[in-house]
């Protein structure tokens, strides 16, 4: 496998690109991980296709871009398999997570996660898109004096308002952590908006009638098309995403059980 062999088809201005031309069920050329993690920056999330790996070989992949997780809040597919855990949803029970509002994963932690690498595993015959957002261009969208109003500011995050988090979360003693509304990227120097819907509780320094305003009005701006790829799961279909810089939701249009398998790559503190 060489460098040139990797195809980019880039989907949309904002955000995503298709990468093909590489088989991740194998070990990979020191020169296509850079080149896979230059575009993973420079597009903030990547799609694979047609890549019928194992659980072992998706975490290897993982593992370029850093320490992975041994996730708390999921059981692991397998004892020997740690990193891995998978994401199972049956529409005919009740519903257990937030997956389908806009968020960025665990920004209730000191150090979120830098990413993840998600794989389908069972899927239903329609429906189950996932969307991921780009909030560079969410901030870059913003006007000048909203952007010098929240550039200095900063937000509560907290895992209370996600049931399945909270429940875990209590055990684990997470307190409410503070992060900036307004993160750079430690890649790329890039700003982009770092509140969500589901774990920001609260601006800092703001009193209630103003955070009543402002954090909805900014939460919000997530849903503008404008920042969006909509991604079409098949089997052998993988998604690596900069949980820096995007959000995500899973759209729960579906009837049939729907299973992916995840891997998360530890992350650093935002600034």
């Amino acid at each position: 496998m060489t460098q040139s062999a990797l195809t980019v088809k880039r989907l949309t201005y904002a955000i995503g690109a298709e990468v093909g031309g590489v088989d991740l069920s194998r070990p990979l050329d020191p020169e296509v991980v850079k080149e896979v993690k230059d575009l993973f920056h420079e597009h903030q999330v990547l799609f694979f296709r047609d890549q019928h790996i194992d659980d072992a070989a998706q975490r290897d992949f993982a593992a370029h871009f850093g320490p992975l997780q041994h996730f708390a809040f999921l059981p692991p597919v397998s004892e020997g398999l740690p990193e891995v855990h998978a994401i199972e949803i049956d529409p005919s029970k009740p519903k257990t997570a937030n997956s389908d509002i806009w968020h960025s994963d665990a920004t209730f932690l000191a150090r979120p996660p830098l990413g993840s690498l998600l794989r389908a595993v069972q899927l239903p015959a329609v429906g189950g898109d996932t969307l991921w957002a780009s909030m560079y261009a969410a901030y870059d969208a913003l006007s000048s004096k909203v952007q010098r109003l929240i550039d200095d500011m900063a937000a509560v995050h907290d895992s209370s308002n996600s049931a399945s988090h909270a429940r875990k979360a209590a055990n684990a003693d997470f307190q409410p952590i503070t992060h900036p509304v307004v993160r750079t990227h430690p890649v790329t120097g890039r700003k982009a908006l770092f509140v969500n819907k589901i774990f920001t509780t609260r601006l800092v320094g703001l009193t209630d009638r103003e955070n009543e305003t402002l954090l909805p009005m900014l939460t919000d701006h997530v849903r503008s098309p404008d920042f969006q790829v909509r991604f079409r799961w098949e089997p052998g279909s993988m998604a690596l995403w900069d949980n820096r810089c995007t959000q995500h939701y899973a759209v729960a249009d579906y009837a049939e059980r729907r299973r992916m398998h995840r891997v998360v790559i530890d992350g650093d503190t935002p600034a």
